[in-house]
Parts: structure tokens; sequence; C-alpha cells
């Protein structure tokens, strides 16, 4: 799982050939920090089908801003460069896979 700054994101994820799963947190946020094992283990299950990045909301505020990411932690799944899905809140790995199933 990798860390990607606003000036990535288009190569990272929206030009990405597999879809991708992008973790919106900040160092701050408790729930972020709750949720980021349960992100963990989706990225390395679904590795080879699922790409996962992070992107720090404080440290990038762009690109939160242009998806209209209003709250951390925010899962956001993008297909073909476009975003198809997003759970916003510290949610259990069923509900993540949930969010994966048909995109894959």
């Amino acid at each position: 799982m990798q860390n990607v700054s606003d000036g990535e994101f288009e190569q990272e994820v929206l030009q990405s050939s597999l879809p991708v799963l992008v973790d919106f947190w900040a160092e701050w946020c408790g729930p972020c920090k709750a949720v980021a094992p349960v992100v963990q283990e989706v990225a390395t299950e679904y590795s080879g089908k699922l790409k996962v990045v992070k992107v720090n909301v404080d440290d990038n505020p762009g690109t939160p801003s242009k998806y209209q990411v209003m709250g951390i932690p925010t899962l956001m799944l993008f297909k073909g460069g476009k975003p198809v899905n997003q759970i916003v809140g510290a949610v259990p790995k069923s509900r993540i896979v949930q969010l994966l199933q048909g995109n894959l």
C-alpha cells in the first residue's frame, strides 16, 4: 500500500489498469487509524486484482477537494479513472469487501 500525493494521483489512480481503493485519511484521525489495518488486509488479499493507496488529506488537500471528501476516513473506489463507490467512516472488513463486489 503506497502513499499518493496530489501530483501522483492521476498517474497512480486515474490511469491504473486495476481498480484502485483510495483511503483518504489524516494522522490525527482516530477512526482512520482504526480502519488502517483492515484496509491493509484487503490490500493483501486482493493483491493483483486491486490497487490500494492512501492520500493524506492534510498534506494533499487538492485531491480530496476535487472528489468532495467531506469526512475521513473515506474509502473511494476508482475504476477506469472514475469514482464508482465510496464509504465514509470506520467500517468492518465485510463492508469494504461489499464495496468491492462487482467492481473487480
